[in-house]
This record gives C-alpha cells, structure tokens and sequence, in this order.
C-alpha cells in the first residue's frame, strides 16, 4: 500500500492529486521553484522540498532532483501530473530504480507513445517528408509533450524553414526535445479524444469521448463530455482503436488517445498522451469516478471492473486563464485579489487569493467544471457561474468563455478547431453596458470618499464631478454627475437613468424601469465592478497625467513580461526592417511570441538583448518609419 505520495508537478494538478491523497489517507509532498515558494500547492502539501531556480529545465524538468526529494520526504510514489516530465519514460525508469512506486504507465509504453512520431508508426502512420506546395497546409509539431507548444500551422513553403525553426526552439524550451515534425493539417476539424484507463490484469475501459475542438494557439480551451453530435459508429470504433493502442504497448494506468475527426466524419490518429490530461474532470463527471484515486490504485495492483461504470448525463469544462484574447491572446501577470466561483460547480485551481501569477509557468489560473444531465443544461449553468464568479486580478479570458459557451455555433454542436479563428472579434468586442458600469464606480467612488445617498453630504460641492475610466479594451468612458435635490445623485447625458442607492461597495440603478445592482471593488486605482451582464474592470484616469508616459512613435514595447529568447538574423541599430517582420521573439509562460516591426523603416534603437527578462511595456526597440517614397525606393531596389 501506498503511504507517501510526491506529485512531481506543480500548481492546479499537484492540488488535484493531493485533494483525492487526502481522502485515501495518503501524506503528500510537494516540490517547488523559488517561484513556487509561496505556492499554493506548497502550502497544501504535508512536506515541500525546493528545487533552486525558477526556470523549468533548473526545476519541474529535472528527474533526478525531484527522486532525491521523494526519497528525501519519505516518499513511496511518485505521481507526475501532466506536462513537465509526466511522459518522461526516462525519468519513469528513474522513479523505479530508486524503489519507489511509478504511478503512471510503464516506461517501456511512454517510450512507445511519447513521442508522437513513434506512435504514428506504431499505428502504421508516418510523418510527412519533404512538404510540397500540394501537402499545404501543414502542422509543425513537438514530437514530445503537448499543451501547443512546439506547434505551428504552415500556409507557405516561404515560411516552413522559420516555423521549423521557432517550434524547435520552444520544444527544447519546453520539454527538453526539440524533435519536430511535419503532418498534412485537416481544416475545421474536430479535435475528440478517447479516455483510457488500464490495469496490471488485462482490463483497459474506453470511458466514453470528450470534444476538446475550441482551442487558441492548439491549446485546447473548453472541452465537454461526451463529444455532441458523433454518429455510434464513429464512437465505437474510436473506442476500439484506443483499446487496440493500450493493448499493443502494454499499457497501464490512465491515458488519452486524440483523434482528428474531418467533417466528413473520418478519424485520423494524431497521438496517444500517457498521463492525466487537463480535462479529466468531465470524464469524471459523467461517469461518477475519481482517476486519480484509481491510478493510485491500480499503482498499487488493484484489479479493475472488467466493465466501467456507465455514463450520465454531460460535462462541460472551461479553462479559465490569465491572458487577453482581444491582443494576441497575451500572457498576463499580476497579483489574484480574489477568486470566487459558485460552489454549485467544480473549481480545480493552484491559486487562491493574494497569490501571484507570474512569468514562468502556463498562465492557467484554474479549470471550471459544471455537470448537468443534458448538454444544454450543462453549458448554461457553466455560463452562469463563469458569468456571476469574481476573478480580481490580472486580465482573464473570463469574458471570451461565457460568450463562447452563449455562441449559437457551440450551443448547437457546431464544432470544429477553427471557432476562434472565425468568431474572435465578436467574442472579444467592447462589453454593451460598459457605460453603466462606470456610473456604478463612478457613484461608489464618491460614496467611499464621503458622499452619502440621502440626509447630509460632505465633500461633495453642489456643481457636477467628472469620473474618467479607462476599460481593459481601451475605452474611457467620462461619468459626470451631481448631488440631487433632497439627497441621491443624478447622472448627466443619461436619460433614463435613476441613481436609488449608493455605497462605497454597491450601487443600485433603474435604466428604463429595470432596477439592478452593481457590487463594487476597489483595489487603489482599478476597480471590478460586477453587474447583470459580466465584470468590468475599470482603471481611473488620472487628473494629470505624468508628462514622461508619452511613448515615442515607433516604440517596440514589451506586451506581456517575458525573456528575450532571440533577435531576427543581423538586425542591429541602424538595419532597415520591413512592416511585419519578426524582429523579437519573448518568451513568456512557455510560449514563444513574435514582436513585429509596426512599420518599414530604419532600426533607431535596439534595447532588447538575449536571455534578458523583460517587465510588460519595456521598451524593446524602435523602428523610424520612411516616408512612404523612400519605402517604395527600397522595395523596388
């Protein structure tokens, strides 16, 4: 039996694990980067032991580091998350000459499945060789790990050499391996996958499918269970070749095996992940089941049901990350005030309020999970909390998953990778009542400061205040507004609008006979204000603003903290660059992003220097823009 369990991971899974430990009676220890030292999932665990440094290949990569502490804490099993060395079969082969429990496949079958080009030739498949302009468009991906990193969509035989170069370059960032390669890329196809889980007796279940199609950057976003819409036909055979993988590599413990469904409906293999994945809870959900409690126990020779429990109803699962869908889908950092979710769904998270979000790990923050006995009840009431939670802190994604989850293309199952590429303006446009909600920060502003709603007023003289805020999609919205004779205030160039109460956390109003509330938090100079419709959060312009803010024209500035990985190919202060050419590439929460030259020009200033880390808005670089003659001398030149 398994007494000690050190979760070789960090963040939200290593509080997974640790949450079913814990009702097993199993102790648990944590490893940590010194930017893990305050982490959540440090303070949950029984025992912690640190792995210097902050980069991953210092820390979360280092299989022999974390065997020490394992065998340091007392530990009789290793648990390896997902991501990081999880399908390591090297540090699996590791884990068990050191005496302790692997739980997780054996190495033999992660070496098998691992890497996505031995897998395709396991099932009989190969990568692409030399790409033709016929093989367009194609997929550049990491033979090792997953997550989207190391993968890129190719249109052009122009730009195969450089998204090559760019995926190696991440996937040795990443996973250690910067083994890549080429396959045709399916368009608006689905991306379904099939959950496995196998014993040390023979028994392998195919627990049902999951539909993981909305996905930005090929990382996958909201996934569901079971995947709407697949014929039984379909489902049956993707269960039989999951099966039929397992048993050919001798599988065990708990599995994944994607698929690219086309709308034709034909299945094509892409890769079997040998680990928990991300979206384990909806399988959970639907068939009442804890995969972790049965990894540990089929880790500890337990045999399984030779049949699975039966499926129930729909899950729908939601990633909630700190990024900005609207610029790029951009990384963001920052400090989580609060995160508060209704408790009538499931809340898989590594942070809790106060903590920080920082550069360098996924900027996942945490996974909502709703279940409901249809697919249509399900999806809505995941909406709903997502809608009514309070996430105050960096910006999230938040917004972009109600939406998404409201569009008409996902509530009839109209599924497919391509939903962000084709609807993203219309999931990221301004908020509709962004107005009113600066009148409720505006109104609770002046409350804090000294207004009272009825009787006496202090502070506040009797001509009309303006409020400027500033939107997180860069929009300012300008609140003037009055003291009302006999108490309350009055709002200017909003007919229709009456104030009926006010206080520094709430504000009350009726807009055409409706009357709703507005809860308010200030933290200094931003503000969340949570209405009918969503968040927004505010930032209060200042009254005078700091002369020095002025950016000069052409500035490269940092859009999201990160280290500069590298520069383009002999560029230097003085070098003439191209509109859109890729002049810096940062690095930031495991992802590589390219800054582009806004114009063509000449290179005036270059401060940006490899392996430097950089804070959100450095300047990085500027580019002189050429009068329109003199670029059209040197392009023709």
């Amino acid at each position: 039996m398994i007494s000690t369990v050190l979760v070789a991971n960090r963040g939200e899974i290593a509080c997974r694990v640790f949450r079913t430990c814990r009702e097993l009676g199993i102790a648990t220890v944590a490893v940590y980067s010194d930017a893990d030292a305050s982490a959540l999932h440090v303070r949950e665990a029984d025992a912690a032991v640190r792995l210097p440094g902050a980069a991953p290949g210092d820390t979360y990569l280092r299989g022999d580091l974390i065997v020490k502490a394992a065998l340091a804490a007392g530990a009789d099993a290793v648990h390896p998350g997902y991501g990081f060395l999880s399908e390591n079969a090297a540090f699996a082969q590791e884990v068990a000459d050191a005496g302790l429990v692997w739980i997780g496949p054996p190495p033999a079958a992660i070496e098998a499945m691992a890497s996505k080009t031995r897998a395709k030739e396991l099932m009989g498949l190969a990568p692409l060789g030399e790409v033709t302009e016929a093989d367009l468009p194609v997929l550049v991906k990491a033979a090792a790990g997953g997550g989207g990193r190391g993968m890129r969509i190719v249109r052009s035989l122009d730009a195969l050499a450089g998204e090559l170069e760019a995926a190696r370059a991440e996937a040795l960032s990443a996973f250690g391996d910067g083994e890549v390669f080429v396959e045709p890329y399916v368009e608006a196809g689905r991306h379904v996958e099939v959950q496995i889980l196998a014993d040390t007796h023979g028994t392998v279940w195919a627990l049902g499918t999951r539909d993981c199609s909305l996905q930005r950057r090929h990382q996958k976003v909201i996934e569901e269970s079971p995947a709407p819409g697949l014929a039984p036909a379909l489902v049956a055979s993707l269960h039989e070749a999951s099966v039929t993988a397992a048993r050919a590599v001798g599988y065990v413990g708990a599995g994944t095996v994607e698929f690219l469904v086309s709308p034709a409906g034909t299945a094509h293999f892409l890769e079997m992940n040998t680990r928990l994945q991300v979206e384990h809870p909806v399988t959970e959900a639907v068939f009442g089941i804890d995969l972790v409690g049965l990894q540990i126990r089929v880790a500890e020779g337990e045999a399984l049901p030779a049949d699975p429990p039966a499926a129930n109803g729909h899950a729908v699962e939601a990633r909630l990350y700190a990024e900005d869908p609207a610029r790029g889908w951009a990384p963001q950092t920052g400090t989580l005030r609060r995160l508060d979710v209704d408790p009538g769904v499931r809340l898989d998270t590594g942070y809790a309020d106060g903590d920080t979000v920082g550069v360098h790990y996924d900027p996942m923050i945490a996974k909502v999970i709703a279940w409901a006995p249809t697919r249509q009840q399900a999806v809505r009431r995941l909406a709903h909390a997502l809608r009514r939670a309070r996430v105050h802190g960096p910006v999230t994604n938040r917004e972009l998953l109600v939406r998404s989850l409201e569009h008409p293309d996902f509530a009839s199952g109209q599924l497919d990778t391509g939903f962000y590429d084709r609807h993203l303006d219309g999931l990221t446009r301004p908020a509709p009542d962004a107005g009113l909600a600066a009148v409720a920060a505006a109104l609770a502003d002046a409350a804090a400061r000294g207004g009272r709603f009825g009787g006496a007023w202090r502070n506040l003289p009797a001509q009309a205040q303006t409020k400027t805020w500033t939107d997180r999609s860069g929009g300012e919205h300008e609140v003037r507004y009055r003291p009302a004779r006999g108490g309350g205030y009055t709002v200017e160039d909003m007919p229709g609008l009456r104030v009926l109460d006010t206080a520094p956390g709430r504000v009350v109003l009726e807009t055409d006979g409706v009357v709703r509330a507005w809860d308010v938090t200030a933290y200094g100079a931003t503000v969340h204000v949570e209405g009918p419709a969503g968040s927004h959060t505010l930032t209060a312009r200042p009254r005078f603003p700091d002369p020095e803010d002025r950016t000069e024209p052409g500035s490269l500035l940092a859009p999201m903290p990160g280290t500069v990985v590298r520069l383009a190919e002999g560029i230097g202060e003085g070098s003439w660059v191209d509109k859109g050419q890729p002049l810096i590439w940062l690095e930031a929460m495991k992802m590589e992003h390219r800054i582009v030259s806004p114009a063509s020009g000449t290179l005036t200033a270059l401060h940006a220097v490899t392996g430097r880390q950089v804070e959100v808005g450095a300047l990085l670089a500027v580019v002189d823009e050429a009068p329109a003659e003199a670029t059209q001398e040197v392009t023709a030149s």
